[in-house]
């Protein structure tokens, strides 16, 4: 089973609107990956691991944007997470009846490689068909798509659609 609440976490871990920024430093996002059981406890990330985890996360909001039928530069997303992957050194490894994707790396390189894992998977099984980012610009925030025919375009009506709802109400009524 796909863990989609994991990569919508990272992904959400910065909220745009307010802007919170949830990993703003090495030992955030050490203690981000600690807390869901990716990184052991203690350990520490590098500045070039922060560096290259925040690439990865804005990588999968760009594919996750791209998915709402948003622009976005799909290219420069799926060469930072081919190049996370490299750097985790992903590999399938085989049990009886199935087989999982796995870093072959520990520390914080090994977190984002599992994080890559859980996409793939969802790739593999449908979910991450359903995962988008939201399309209002000042949000993109990372929702699960539950709609039984995958129209959902905010990620909720109460906020982001109402507010688009009235800004195009405001368009066609102002002309």
């Amino acid at each position: 089973m796909v863990n989609s609440d994991l990569v919508i976490d990272f992904v959400n871990s910065l909220e745009l609107r307010p802007y919170e920024e949830c990993l703003d430093s090495p030992a955030a996002l050490s203690a981000w990956f600690a807390e869901r059981g990716l990184l052991a406890a203690g350990a520490r990330a590098t500045r070039a691991e922060f560096a290259e985890a925040i690439r990865v996360r804005e990588a999968l909001r760009e594919l996750l944007a791209a998915q709402n039928d948003l622009p976005a530069d799909v290219a420069a997303a799926t060469d930072e997470l081919d190049a996370a992957a490299r750097r985790a050194k992903l590999a399938v490894h085989f049990a009886t009846s199935r087989s999982e994707l796995q870093p072959d790396v520990a520390g914080v390189r090994g977190a984002v490689g599992r994080l890559l894992a859980e996409v793939s998977a969802g790739m593999a099984d449908g979910t991450w068909e359903r995962m988008k980012a939201c399309r209002a610009d000042d949000c993109r925030w990372a929702f699960l798509d539950t709609a039984k025919n995958r129209s959902r375009a905010w990620c909720s009506m109460q906020s982001c659609g109402n507010r688009e709802k009235v800004r195009s109400y405001r368009e066609r009524h102002d002309h």
